[in-house]
């Protein structure tokens, strides 16, 4: 690396900070919070402030609904081939800038510009699946079987939606939501995550760029999201609330949307299982345990929590796991590729330390990391455990950060039955080179996604969503527009010809 390069890498986040759009997006405008209040972003690895955000209150949101509500008309209107190339239009855009989405994101999540790198291409992919797949909105005409009617058989949009967003994947989230919402005819006010607010305010800017007209899409940062979300759902203008979070958040969304019966997409907490049966090829096991435990430092619904390996192997596993864990180094995640980022907070490294230190009090081994380093910034070290205590905290709970817990079974059935030892659902991952072991793990795992011999499983083109306390809905595939629209039938009785 010459001496002038960290100075231009500098020089360029300083440029793309500086650049972002300020305030609130509301009907196609930006606008200054009325209160006038503002919130610092700030780097996750070194703490030092990025850029600042309006701080939104409840009659900001309710005028971004409003703006909404006065949109939903005219957009719902649009013929599905001009909201298709508005997607595409989109979609092209942020592939063009993707260094600076890219950029953007490791500075305000911590992620390594290799994994943000890899998020902006991941969220693209909902740009131009939900582009193709706007056209694709089809009803039907039939006939009763008794012959007495005909039915006629239509989709609408539903109509104004809040979509609330996590700040571990604060581009991907956005486009999983807000592409299906544009495709479907759907107007929205999304509220992406206060640490992560950056990100969602250059998408905004963009889709206006891609041709978005005002008021569809309406942007609201703030510090205050109960107070400032909820007078929104008890609204009746709202038709539809998705939600990407945590379960205990899910949990009091829920309850609030029922007073208006609204349309609801939860995809809430995980706690996945990865199982490693005695004929797996142990290379990729590996390869798959580190796709699936460290990407996103860990922050990750679909990471891998539990490990299960067959006693024959889990020594060996653990072993490999080991080599390749202490072969990493944390760093900044835009200052490099290959880098274990930080925590999101300091807070968040605590929670995963706590789980860590009584996993160990309650007689788990560690095997390596464990420990909260000295210096600034959020990081924390990847971390091994084995000889994992199933009443400990760690098997239950959802460890978000870079902890592998790793136990060992004797048969498949012990197996199964410990992988679904949770009150979650989502994401789990199974190592087998047995064809007929994989069908049965996909008919009898507890989870809305399995990954067999791969530790990445999300794909804009399959349904993505969990069971149980993991959630409800699908979001990406054919399943993802399904969400944003409602079925209307006529029955048509016999008509005489004039």
């Amino acid at each position: 690396m010459s001496n002038d390069e960290p100075a231009a890498v500098a020089e360029r986040e300083v440029s793309l900070l500086a650049s972002l759009p300020s305030g609130l997006f509301i009907g196609g405008r930006w606008i200054k919070a009325v209160e006038g209040r503002s919130f610092t972003v700030h780097d996750p690895a070194t703490g030092a402030p990025l850029a600042s955000a309006a701080d939104a209150s409840p009659l900001d949101a309710m005028d971004a609904l409003a703006a909404a509500d006065r949109a939903q008309k005219g957009w719902a209107g649009q013929s599905t081939r001009a909201r298709s190339d508005i997607l595409r239009h989109a979609f092209d855009l942020l592939i063009g800038r993707a260094d600076d989405f890219a950029l953007l994101i490791s500075l305000e999540m911590g992620k390594s510009l290799k994994e943000a790198r890899g998020e902006v291409a991941y969220a693209a992919e909902f740009l131009r699946w939900f582009s193709e797949e706007a056209a694709h909105v089809h009803g039907r005409y039939q006939v009763a079987p008794n012959g007495g009617l005909r039915h006629l058989i239509s989709k609408r949009p539903v109509g104004p939606c809040l979509l609330i967003t996590p700040w571990n994947f604060p581009l991907a989230m956005i486009t999983r939501k807000v592409g299906p919402a544009v495709a479907a005819g759907c107007t929205m006010v999304l509220k992406p995550a206060e640490l992560t607010p950056l990100t969602a305010l250059l998408f905004a800017s963009l889709m206006q760029e891609a041709g978005l007209p005002d008021g569809v899409l309406n942007v609201v940062t703030t510090t205050r999201s109960h107070d400032v979300m909820m007078p929104l759902l008890a609204d009746k203008r709202l038709k539809k609330i998705s939600f990407t979070g945590s379960t205990r958040v899910g949990r009091i969304l829920l309850a609030a949307a029922s007073a208006n019966i609204l349309r609801t997409s939860m995809e809430l907490g995980g706690n996945a299982p990865f199982l490693v049966f005695e004929d797996a090829d142990l290379d990729a096991a590996v390869e798959g345990a580190m796709q699936a435990k460290l990407r996103n430092i860990g922050q990750a619904c679909t990471a891998a929590n539990r490990f299960y390996v067959h006693e024959t192997l889990a020594a060996e596993f653990t072993r490999r796991l080991h080599a390749k864990f202490s072969s990493l180094r944390m760093g900044r995640g835009a200052g490099g590729d290959d880098v274990v980022g930080p925590m999101i907070s300091g807070k968040a490294r605590e929670d995963v330390h706590r789980l860590v230190t009584e996993a160990i009090e309650d007689g788990a081994t560690l095997i390596t990391g464990g420990f909260v380093p000295g210096g600034p910034g959020n990081f924390y070290p990847p971390t091994i455990m084995c000889d994992i205590d199933p009443a400990s905290r760690i098997a239950s709970e959802e460890i978000f950060g870079p902890v592998a817990a790793i136990s060992r079974f004797a048969s498949e059935q012990e197996a199964i039955e410990q992988a679904n030892a949770t009150e979650y659902g989502l994401a789990s991952y199974a190592y087998t080179r047995d064809l007929s072991r994989a069908l049965r793990l996909q008919e009898q795992i507890e989870a809305g996604m399995l990954g067999i011999n791969t530790g990445l499983i999300s794909d804009p083109a399959a349904p993505f969503g969990g069971i149980k306390h993991s959630g409800l809905g699908s979001e990406g595939g054919v399943e993802g527009i399904e969400e944003y629209l409602t079925t209307h039938y006529a029955g048509i009785g016999q008509m005489e010809v004039a």
